[in-house]
């Protein structure tokens, strides 16, 4: 029985691999080259775009750069040279490109093109020296790049005499150091296994020789001991912030004000008073040193009010006019290059015109992406950012008649400048849900919603989270309580607890508020839940 049942198992999958032909009619979508470079062209940003054009022109000596004049008027630029291909010509050339592989440089270049190659004198001694000095120059006027916390570490064990084994130590110790100033690593694992006593004490030393550094708080395993090292005797309330720090960082940090002052015996005004000098200790002193690069934007899209509302336009003068030089389309059908050379500029041609296309294709579908876009949120750009309706790419890509992922490339990476600052495209596409009218209502308006209760609320006794969708729903607003926990948290709005100002409230209700009771039960499930 087990072979027979075996063997009927086995039948089935031993003719799958069977070696035989067979016919099958199948149904697939490939997407050619041209297609790809289209998609990839829509989907750039202008500066990216503006690279992408450099680099064609480059490797594309069909590619030229038509230099229009800005005091021209528009209706006197011309669309394409008075020496632009005929659409015969342009078919021609088109339909006779190849897909062979490029040659590396058009042959005999230099008969055909004299003026480009002719041949020059070496430069003399003399120049060689001026460009050098020119070169010398420029170097010396780069930015220098800034100091690094760990650069700045080590400048500053000059000022001690140390013995070279103290000295490699903290050098060790400092280039160990992480972005924010801290030590993460323990001394027995950055000295490894293989270390003595006597090394173990070394680096004892030296990490106490490093924690005296500039700035105050680096080499400190965590925050605890960093906001420590930073404490001088001269501080106002010296004595107050070690204990707090030292004991009650945790209860700090939860807004636990009253359990701290059951522990210590200080006044809530003290402990309120100690709060503020903390505030003034820096809790990752390495921070200071990172070469923070904010990338320039530069929009593609500009909006500008009209009489049927709003008008977008694209930036063009940042976008260079590009046309195919007369010289190679004549030299291809006047029939005197050889065939390799005509193969060649086919094929280069071919390259040059779907390049033109495809920017031309990206400004129209642009154009007509973020007119839809501006027309739809109409409401946001007259009364600002709480009047956002809900928005998904399908309804644009919908009404624009193209496919949703072109929406998407279209839109990505993009920025628009208009009357009320400048936006990423895809800030306008936005989630909703349904209030108490029936009305979609935005994700953006529920969390301006949220933030102005918070504001409104009484510090005495905030709302929690589920007293907070509470009052959403008195304003026509539903949602779920973890959906306000996770706004909230996004928002980086601490829970109830921590945002209740103790200051406000009465002696005899901080003597009654424990860890344990409700309100702290509350601050967790706030906390917990999703």
């Amino acid at each position: 029985m087990v072979k027979a049942r075996l063997s009927a198992h086995l039948t089935p999958f031993t003719m799958r691999l069977s070696l035989g032909q067979e016919l099958r009619l199948v149904q697939k979508q490939v997407l050619a080259p041209r297609m790809i470079q289209s998609m990839e062209i829509l989907q750039l940003p202008i500066l990216a775009l503006e690279e992408r054009i450099e680099q064609e022109m480059q490797e594309n000596p069909i590619l030229e750069m038509r230099e229009e004049d800005p005091d021209l008027p528009a209706e006197d630029v011309e669309a394409e040279p008075p020496d632009a291909p005929t659409d015969e010509e342009r078919e021609l050339v088109i339909d006779n490109a190849k897909t062979e592989d490029d040659f590396e440089r058009l042959l005999k270049m230099d008969e055909e093109w004299p003026d480009h190659f002719e041949e020059r004198s070496r430069p003399s001694s003399n120049r060689v020296e001026e460009e050098g000095e020119r070169k010398h120059d420029a170097m010396a006027n780069m930015v220098a790049r800034p100091q690094s916390l760990h650069d700045y570490l080590h400048d500053q064990l000059g000022w001690f005499e140390l013995d070279p084994p103290l000295r490699a130590m903290a050098d060790r110790i400092i280039y160990n150091l992480d972005s924010n100033g801290y030590l993460q690593s323990s001394l027995e694992d950055l000295l490894g296994a293989d270390a003595t006593e006597e090394d173990l004490a070394l680096a004892r030393k030296a990490l106490a020789l490093v924690q005296r550094l500039d700035p105050p708080g680096v080499g400190a395993h965590d925050l605890r001991e960093c906001l420590l090292l930073q404490l001088t005797p001269g501080m106002p309330y010296c004595e107050h912030l070690q204990t707090l720090i030292s004991s009650h960082l945790e209860d700090l940090e939860h807004n636990r004000l009253p359990v701290i002052s059951r522990r210590t015996g200080y006044t809530i005004e003290t402990i309120q008073a100690v709060l503020q000098e903390l505030r003034k200790l820096n809790p990752k002193p390495g921070a200071d040193f990172d070469d923070v690069h904010v990338p320039t934007v530069v929009p593609d899209i500009f909006v500008e009010p009209s009489e049927e509302g709003y008008k977008v336009r694209l930036e063009a003068g940042r976008t260079p006019s590009l046309f195919i030089s007369p010289y190679y389309r004549k030299l291809l059908l006047s029939g005197q290059a050889n065939e390799e050379t005509r193969d060649y500029i086919k094929q280069k041609l071919s390259s040059a015109q779907w390049l033109i296309d495809s920017i031309e294709q990206r400004r129209n579908t642009l154009t007509r992406v973020a007119q839809a876009i501006v027309d739809h949120q109409k409401e946001f750009l007259d009364k600002g950012p709480e009047a956002i309706e809900p928005l998904k790419m399908q309804q644009i890509a919908d009404k624009v008649g193209v496919h949703v992922t072109t929406v998407s490339r279209a839109v990505d990476d993009k920025w628009i400048q208009t009357p009320r600052g400048i936006f990423p495209l895809k800030r306008f596409f936005c989630g909703g849900t349904v209030s108490a009218d029936g009305e979609e209502v935005a994700w953006d308006t529920v969390r301006l919603k949220l933030q102005e209760i918070i504001d409104n609320e009484d510090k005495q006794h905030p709302l929690s989270d589920e007293q907070l969708v509470e009052e959403l729903a008195q304003k026509g607003i539903t949602v779920a309580r973890r959906t306000v926990t996770k706004y909230r948290k996004a928002m980086k709005i601490p829970s109830s607890r921590q945002r209740r100002d103790w200051t406000l409230v009465s002696p005899a209700d901080t003597h009654h508020d424990t860890p344990s009771d409700g309100e702290r039960n509350q601050e967790q499930e706030d906390d917990e839940a999703e």
